[in-house]
């Protein structure tokens, strides 16, 4: 079909007039989420202040966080602990964070074994939490000397397994990217969502990260959109500095928001940082701005 100039021009007009109207587009092409998202903060059992776990979940709850996340280290020992303290509060465990010995793509199948036995532990203990999952980085920069397709191909093959597993445990493994001064290999939400899909076990889903994504997101709303239902998790921290969420200046989280409001997000958004200042004013303020950017988003 031949187009004529001035058909061409009324075209291209009409691209330039939808580009510069997408709240149009939006409310007549997107689909609506699933499900309203929900705000639920977490934070790290090791950001809480407090000298003991009942300090800690008690001071969170005070300032309505409604998830801890502990580290996965030794956690198999302390279930009984972390069951006692949570019992008749509405705090419960969002998510457990590694911990785990061995590397799950090194090249040396010991050290993978030795991955692989570790996370099972954990994740039985993540699921008797009732934890949402346990994150897991497959690799540090230097920990792996396999390419990205072998270390790719490698990772595809261990995660069914280890799917399984935490699947009958009630819980699921958390892939999370990381940025390339941590690690080059798996450090955008659209590639852990594409292993999540080339898996396709419900054990198997991934996290994001907004300190990370500062370094390796073009767009905080088309990376979170981009994980979609793979996503179960979120870490949290100012955007520069890795602090408190705040306490760098212009931090915003609004368009990552949108993204989650998108994809109607029910899990938990925790705090992964460190405090320029006093913890018991910083976290409040932090939980207010959230708590706005969520509202404005």
């Amino acid at each position: 079909m031949k187009t004529s100039r001035r058909g061409f021009l009324t075209l291209t007009a009409w691209g330039m007039a939808a580009a510069a109207a997408p709240g149009m587009l939006r409310a007549q092409n997107l689909p609506r989420p699933p499900q309203p998202a929900r705000l639920r903060l977490s934070c790290q059992e090791g950001v809480a202040p407090g000298k003991t776990l009942t300090e800690k979940l008690d001071f969170l709850e005070a300032h309505g966080f409604e998830g801890i996340e502990p580290w996965g280290g030794g956690l198999p020992r302390r279930v009984e602990e972390f069951q006692k303290a949570l019992r008749g509060r509405k705090i419960r465990v969002s998510a457990v964070c590694a911990g785990f010995e061995g590397v799950l793509i090194s090249e040396d199948e010991q050290v993978r074994q030795n991955a692989v036995r570790s996370i099972r532990e954990i994740l039985t203990a993540a699921g008797a939490l009732g934890a949402v999952g346990m994150i897991v980085v497959p690799a540090f920069n230097g920990q792996t000397k396999l390419g990205h397709v072998e270390a790719r191909e490698l990772l595809v093959r261990l995660l069914p397994e280890l799917g399984e597993h935490a699947h009958k445990a009630g819980t699921r493994i958390l892939l999370e990217p990381l940025n390339r001064r941590e690690a080059w290999f798996l450090r955008q939400l659209a590639d852990a969502a594409a292993i999540c899909r080339d898996v396709n076990h419900p054990g198997v889903a991934m996290m994001g990260d907004f300190w990370h994504m500062t370094w390796e997101e073009p767009s905080d709303f088309a990376a979170f959109v981009a994980a979609g239902p793979y996503l179960q998790h979120v870490h949290i921290a100012s955007r520069k500095e890795r602090k408190m969420p705040g306490e760098d200046p212009g931090d915003d989280y609004t368009d990552g928001f949108r993204g989650l409001k998108f994809i109607g997000y029910q899990n938990f958004i925790s705090f992964e940082c460190g405090s320029k200042g006093n913890p018991h004013q910083s976290i409040p303020a932090a939980v207010r701005l959230l708590r706005e950017q969520w509202q404005a988003a």
